[in-house]
């Protein structure tokens, strides 16, 4: 008979019946908790760090990590985690001294960040902010569970906690999924590694807190029933989780990637156009293509080879029909260098079982037995991987790795929780069945840093985890189907993936093709990947990639929509700026670039299930069109003390709802009242310094913008080789101000000549370089003012 601990004899929770008794208007109140006859007392032990809660049978640690970061372990016996590792960790827990007082009833453990507080008649914890506010409180309804279970030969838990949420909370994050759902309210969400999902077990909500729940097991998110959240794992030792404290939730995040590792900056040519297709044939295809880009003038910074080019996948060497119209494929890839333009390289996990490396890799124990794929959590495996595989290839010249199929998929193609009936190095694969992205990426990542500091690491990978950030890795969404419908959740998938604090995404636009590939003829086709284009400029990654019928897929192939396609992709590289300086804000800020209206208007609860519309940045909300045939759309303009349309100038006000103008060559796209935009000139490459800036300042409020620059590439920038500006508008002067540079590298420009452009109807309107300005200026570094011109206002 199997046995279940649950919480009817010892309950770890907060006291609802206080909740209740102080709940606000519009919560639901939790029933009084009783405690169930014969329930064994909790003794209570104050830890240097925490409490330690016991009943005889199941103990319950909290630990303060931080004054806003409180860490929960549950579980029969004294578990100190729900598994042995968690390599998703980086930051040492540096446990602080709470204040704890006590009754005979209750306890409180106190920071200056947040408290707890432990009804010990029951045992439930709640959760609350600095003011006494609840934020999260446990259920007392169903008890906490932990069911033993054999896995692959080892005895566990499948354990699972319920939270009794507040009744108008959002949730948002717990990766990429592909249900089309933003607000996670009334659903339930698996977290196991598949083709187009991404586990990420992080939680946002609107009240200002976040939930990691600390385990790479297969696990659910449930709330199904609106007062239940319930949060399961099939694998574990124990329930494990952390309440993290905002309240804002970019604080959630940057507490997140403190603890998990924050995120390097990319080459700068990694914000530029992405070319890529299933597939190219030969190097001599990367060049013909790179090349029409350049003689058409189409911005281009990096282009791809897809898979197929190996003799024998896992091995290094090219097939002889790759080679044979361009044998050296070294050469290629400094031809592309001489025209600025970057190479990408597709290489798997998965090896040809007749390969040289799979054989040697089998021979000394590194492919996990069972699957076709090397064991990334054995460091030696991970060392041998760089050195006979990616080392290889990153020694010829290219630039930048896609790590495909990095759930991983095995065999022919399963990549549902792959690993979880499998034994890997680090341990028992149930455990460990969502953590094969993150290491597998993080071995290509260090290696390639060990090797140089000349050239930043750049991964792309369909998979990621916890920690996934700091490997300089960006994911895409997987191989999307090309419709409508699919296009449309993207767009929530991405937002989520990004506010659980991962910041980089993209996808392939317009679909990857199989098992519905469509002709770059079609005109319906042609409408669909415009549509999913506009909306790529504004993804922190612009990449076209596909399977088409007819085996093309550079921008040229869309018949009358290329030249829109190309004057979006001229856009995107007048954003550089903007963007460039919004990628040093990821980095040294901890910032998200494209932003789910959460983010930004919390306590509005008009923008909770709004998920396809974003701002990209603080300045703009972007809002693509998901409908075919479309000439409008509607738009939520939240609270602001304006919104400028982008294409006209025209202004309007916030907290409307507008029929935005959307014919096939316009994206609605909106400015913030109180935003600087830096844009470039119009340029063919990311490579070069800029020495001209037109600054668009949306009036109606002061703004200020950080303007970031430096080399573009190499790792100088860590030791403190960067400029950064600070530049801030006033409104009531209407004077923009530009102050002293902090820092400096070798290739800095001297001087850059700054152009004022103050927006207003049919002024510094659409994409093109504004031929009237509001003043000018030269930047040398020192503090510069302009003030608009008065005939202008």
């Amino acid at each position: 008979m199997t046995r279940i601990f649950d919480r009817r004899r010892f309950l770890i929770g907060s006291a609802l019946a206080a909740a209740a008794s102080a709940a606000p208007p519009g919560t639901l109140e939790a029933d009084p908790p009783q405690a169930p006859p014969g329930a064994a007392a909790i003794t209570l032990e104050e830890t240097p760090a925490g409490i330690l809660l016991r009943n005889g049978t199941e103990t319950v640690r909290i630990t303060v990590c931080a004054p806003d970061v409180i860490h929960v372990v549950a579980g029969p016996g004294d578990p100190a985690g729900a598994s042995p590792e968690t390599p998703w960790m980086v930051a040492p827990v540096t446990p602080q001294t709470p204040q704890v007082t006590r009754t005979a009833e209750r306890a409180t453990l106190r920071t200056t960040g947040m408290s707890v507080d432990i009804d010990l008649r029951m045992g439930l914890l709640r959760f609350l902010d600095p003011n006494g506010k609840p934020l999260l409180q446990e259920s007392p309804r169903v008890p906490r569970r932990y069911v033993p279970v054999e896995v692959n030969g080892e005895s566990l838990y499948r354990v699972d906690t319920r939270f009794f949420p507040d009744a108008l909370e959002g949730f948002y994050g717990l990766g990429q999924h592909q249900s089309g759902v933003f607000d996670y309210r009334g659903a339930v969400i698996e977290l196991a590694q598949a083709n187009t999902n991404i586990a990420i077990p992080l939680l946002v909500s609107t009240l200002g807190y976040g939930l990691l729940w600390n385990t790479a097991a297969k696990s659910y998110f449930d709330n199904r029933f609106p007062t239940e959240l319930k949060l399961s794992s099939e694998a574990a030792d124990a329930i494990d989780y952390y309440v993290l404290y905002g309240p804002s939730m970019d604080r959630i995040i940057q507490i997140y990637r403190t603890m998990t590792g924050h995120a390097p900056l990319f080459g700068r040519w990694a914000y530029g156009f992405v070319q890529s297709k299933d597939r190219y044939t030969s190097a001599k295809q990367l060049l013909d293509v790179a090349a029409r880009y350049r003689d058409h003038q189409a911005p281009l910074d990096l282009i791809v080879q897809d898979w197929f080019w190996w003799k024998r996948q896992g091995d290094p060497e090219y097939s002889a029909a790759y080679l044979k119209p361009w044998p050296d494929v070294p050469a290629a890839l400094r031809r592309l260098h001489a025209e600025h333009v970057h190479a990408m390289i597709s290489i798997w996990a998965k090896f040809d079982l007749r390969s040289r490396n799979y054989r040697e890799m089998k021979r000394r124990g590194w492919i996990i037995p069972g699957a076709d794929v090397y064991d990334a959590t054995n460091p030696a495996a991970r060392d041998y991987y760089w050195r006979r595989l990616v080392g290889v290839k990153f020694a010829e010249g290219w630039d930048a790795f896609w790590l495909d199929s990095s759930e991983p998929e095995i065999w022919n193609g399963q990549s549902d929780a792959a690993l979880d009936g499998l034994r890997l190095s680090i341990g028992n694969g149930a455990r460990y069945t969502n953590i094969y992205p993150l290491m597998h990426a993080g071995g290509v990542h260090d290696h390639w840093r060990q090797t140089t500091d000349r050239k930043r690491v750049f991964i792309l990978t369909r998979s990621g985890f916890l920690g996934l950030q700091r490997y300089a890795a960006a994911v895409w969404s997987g191989d999307v189907i090309g419709n409508w419908m699919t296009f449309r959740r993207q767009i929530a998938a991405g937002l989520n993936y990004q506010m659980s604090g991962l910041p980089y995404w993209t996808t392939d636009i317009a679909g990857y093709g199989w098992p519905y590939a469509r002709d770059t003829r079609d005109p319906a086709y042609q409408e669909l990947y415009v549509r999913w284009f506009q909306y790529g400029v504004f993804c922190p990654i612009l990449r076209t990639h596909g399977h088409r019928v007819n085996n093309v897929n550079s921008l040229f192939r869309y018949g009358p929509q290329t030249p829109t396609l190309i004057f979006y992709d001229r856009l995107r590289y007048r954003l550089l700026p903007y963007i460039y300086s919004l990628a040093w804000r990821v980095t040294h800020d901890d910032y998200t670039l494209q932003r789910g209206l959460p983010m930004d208007w919390p306590a509005d609860r008009r923008v909770r299930a709004i998920g396809d519309q974003f701002m990209f940045g603080p300045a703009f909300l972007v809002a693509p069109v998901t409908e075919p045939g479309a000439e409008t759309r509607s738009v939520y303009l939240p609270p602001a003390a304006a919104w400028f349309d982008f294409w006209s100038g025209q202004r309007l006000a916030g907290e409307q709802t507008v029929q935005a103008p959307a014919p096939l060559n316009r994206i609605p796209l909106y400015v913030r009242a109180g935003s600087i935009v830096p844009l470039g000139p119009v340029v063919q490459d990311a490579d070069g310094q800029v020495t001209e800036l037109e600054v668009r300042v949306y009036p109606g409020a002061d703004a200020d913008f950080a303007w970031y620059s430096d080399a573009g590439d190499s790792y100088d920038y860590e030791q403190g080789q960067r400029r950064v500006v600070a530049m801030h508008w006033d409104d009531s002067t209407r004077t923009l101000e530009l102050g002293k540079a902090q820092g400096s590298y070798p290739e800095m420009p001297g001087r850059v000549r700054i152009r004022l452009v103050v927006v207003r109807p049919d002024h510094g309107a659409g994409a093109e370089v504004a031929t009237a300005t509001d003043g000018a200026g030269e930047y040398t570094g020192a503090l510069l003012r302009i003030t608009a011109d008065e005939r202008n206002a």
